[in-house]
């Protein structure tokens, strides 16, 4: 099982319009990723976002770079995003 934490920082003013695709594209993945076991949007106290991913495997980690809900979302985010996100991907261990 693979993890993902993805940190983006959004230009000032434009959070309300990041939530709402963010929030778009956590109900796409859901409804159409089947090996992918959680996806949420999440706010620090310093208010950068972040994105708690899970998924089953490395293909499934694949599958969801490659959805076309994931295409259509990237221009998007770029647009209101203040810089590349960091990503972090990690081994889930155990059950």
């Amino acid at each position: 099982m693979k993890a993902i934490i993805a940190k983006a920082k959004v230009q000032e003013g434009k959070e309300a319009e990041f939530e709402k695709v963010a929030l778009e594209l956590a109900r796409q993945v859901e409804a159409n990723e089947p090996g992918n076991k959680l996806y949420k949007l999440c706010r620090s106290a310093d208010g950068d976002y972040l994105f708690i991913e899970l998924y089953d495997s490395n293909e499934a980690m694949a599958e969801h770079g490659a959805a076309p809900h994931m295409k259509e979302a990237g221009p998007k985010f770029f647009s209101l995003m203040a810089g590349r996100p960091e990503i972090t991907v990690l081994d889930v261990l155990g059950d």
